[in-house]
């Protein structure tokens, strides 16, 4: 199993494809880099793309230090292991917890991107309710593990058409099994997250590469409200909405999510190369 260590942690990753150009992917809260595999498999399969997935310490398989939870520190990592993976310029595709990420970087490291996909997330606090009811259920995973609230996750995670669809039933059984099993540690995650500093609107204008936010239309997690005005803050950034998928639309839309990345990364590319060319 790959890993790399990085500002004091060991980072798995998966790396895959051979391109002349690199996507590194960042998962949300309580998944993996698992859940792009479809677009791993697609975009790899153009042969222009190098792809890169890893795992966010204390997440997944990478190892858990008991500290540096706060997306500032996440966000140094995924700095680290771009620079130490020779992957910058890249291009960054974040989703939930992974979007709080690839915005900081945006704004913060620009140098170490090329382009930037941001699925399902926003730029704002979590609202002080949320950061109370889930801080409390941190406290009770720390004592009891994921397996009782796995429902409450479920229902989080995905969205209503997938929690119906039968064409999906096979998948959702699957990340279902997998929320069960998570260890009672990935609870600092989980108060990372609910715990976070906004990103300013100027700070968000600082981001300059070309830039897709992604939304799922039945995301519950992350409404589309807050991917509009995620889009609004970034220069020149393109909003897409996916009909039918909840907060994980990479697994649930898969398809749809992997076309929206490959168009938004052929467009930069063409942009690119007029700009060359001038």
């Amino acid at each position: 199993m790959p890993t790399v260590r990085v500002n004091g942690v060991e980072l798995f990753y998966k790396e895959t494809g051979g391109g002349p150009e690199t996507i590194v992917f960042s998962h949300g809260l309580l998944m993996d880099h698992s859940m792009f595999e479809a677009q791993r498999t697609a975009l790899e399969n153009t042969g222009r793309y190098r792809v890169i997935a890893y795992d966010h310490r204390g997440q997944g398989q990478s190892e858990d230090p008991g500290r540096g939870y706060d997306m500032d520190t996440l966000m140094d990592d995924a700095a680290a292991l771009i620079q130490a993976l020779n992957a910058a310029p890249c291009h960054f595709v974040g989703l939930s917890m992974g979007g709080f990420v690839g915005m900081r970087l945006g704004a913060r490291r620009p140098a170490l991107l090329r382009t930037l996909t941001l699925m399902n997330s926003g730029p704002d606090r979590e609202p002080w309710p949320d950061r109370l009811r889930y801080g409390f259920l941190a406290q009770l995973v720390r004592v009891v593990g994921t397996s009782p609230f796995t429902g409450t996750a479920v229902k989080a995670l995905f969205g209503e058409t997938t929690r119906h669809s039968p064409a999906r039933r096979a998948m959702l059984d699957e990340w279902t099994a997998k929320l069960r099993q998570r260890p009672r540690n990935v609870a600092h995650a989980l108060i990372g997250v609910m715990q976070r500093h906004e990103v300013a609107p100027d700070e968000l204008r600082c981001i300059k590469c070309p830039t897709l936010v992604i939304a799922g239309e039945d995301d519950t997690a992350r409404p589309p409200r807050d991917s509009e005005r995620l889009a609004s803050f970034i220069p020149g950034a393109r909003l897409v909405r996916i009909p039918g998928a909840g907060h994980s639309s990479s697994l649930e839309a898969p398809e749809a999510v992997t076309a929206a990345i490959l168009e938004h990364l052929t467009a930069s590319s063409g942009q690119e190369e007029r700009a060359a060319g001038e």
